[in-house]
């Protein structure tokens, strides 16, 4: 991954963009700290995105019988300090 200072970026942004745009990202950097990243719009998407729960359980590679079945007995009581 390219670094790059902040005055040169903005000298240079048509360039450093084509390259995140080509897949390669480039670190921001001002005084000398890392302060940003710049990546393609598409890898932002793919990396933004939050997959619902229904999606993690959709893509689960096991078979149905790999999770064992939840207990159906009745919860046990609590003490009245709740232990």
């Amino acid at each position: 991954m390219k670094e790059i200072q902040l005055k040169d970026a903005k000298a240079t942004l048509s360039a450093v963009v084509d390259r995140a745009v080509a897949g390669e990202p480039t670190v921001i950097t001002r005084h000398g700290r890392k302060e940003a990243v710049l990546i393609s719009f598409e890898e932002w998407e793919r990396v933004s995105k939050v997959p619902s729960f229904a999606d993690l359980l959709l893509a689960f590679p096991g078979e149905p019988g790999d999770i064992p079945e939840r207990s159906r007995k009745p919860a046990r009581a609590l003490s009245e300090n709740g232990f």
